[in-house]
């Protein structure tokens, strides 16, 4: 089935450096990108981002080599390949947070948070917001959650951070434990010059701090 093996190993080789370039741990990497080709931000607020230019690249020039280098196969294996590429970091991310880590290294986000807004009056804003939060330890564990604008808020109106005027929020959530994160706060933002009024958001993205730990999920 192999006909090249130089090529082969250079493919396997470029996609463990193009893994490596945007692994989905401890922060998300994909937070403010824009623009996304596979797992790689081609632009985010900040504009190009060069790195992950140059991992679709190599991603791109991997997926060639491992073509070249087979006989026969070549769409079942590039199906195969592009499985295995984004299934591989959350099965290792899995393992490693339910044996070695620790703190809040232990915590999974699936990205599904969402958070609504509506107008009470002219200078209070009524926050919902609701993430699930996963402890894949064997202790409980302590921290804050502080809750990051997208990139298109972040760039206009401020929106998620408005649920930071209520914060800091101390949450504990037991070992082994999938807990359902809900807040519903009185929010004012009379001193919050650009603010949105009322709206609602969902994938959002939030940061856990315990003590000088952060993470960006």
């Amino acid at each position: 089935m192999i006909k090249n093996k130089m090529a082969f190993i250079s493919s396997v080789v470029i996609l463990c450096i193009c893994m490596y370039l945007f692994f989905p741990f401890p922060n998300n990497p994909l937070f403010g990108a824009s623009y996304v080709f596979m797992s790689f931000p081609l632009q985010n607020s900040e504009g190009i981002n060069l790195l992950g230019i140059l991992g679709s690249i190599l991603f791109i020039i991997a997926i060639a080599l491992l073509i070249n280098s087979l006989k026969k196969y070549y769409i079942l294996s590039i199906v195969f390949v592009i499985l295995f590429y984004a299934f591989l970091p959350r099965i290792l991310i899995t393992v490693y947070q339910e044996t070695l880590a620790s703190g809040i290294a232990v915590i999974s986000y699936d990205g599904n948070g969402k958070c609504e807004f509506e107008s009470e009056s002219e200078n209070i804003v009524d926050g919902k917001c609701q993430v699930v939060l996963q402890n894949r330890s064997n202790e409980a564990v302590l921290f804050e959650v502080e809750f990051l604008d997208s990139y298109y808020e972040k760039d206009q109106t401020r929106m998620e951070s408005l649920m930071n005027i209520a914060g800091p929020y101390k949450i504990t959530i037991a070992a082994n434990q999938e807990e359902t994160i809900s807040l519903n706060e009185l929010l004012d933002v009379s001193n919050v010059s650009n603010h949105m009024a009322g709206g609602a958001s969902r994938d959002i993205h939030i940061k856990l701090i315990d003590g000088e730990n952060e993470r960006v999920l």
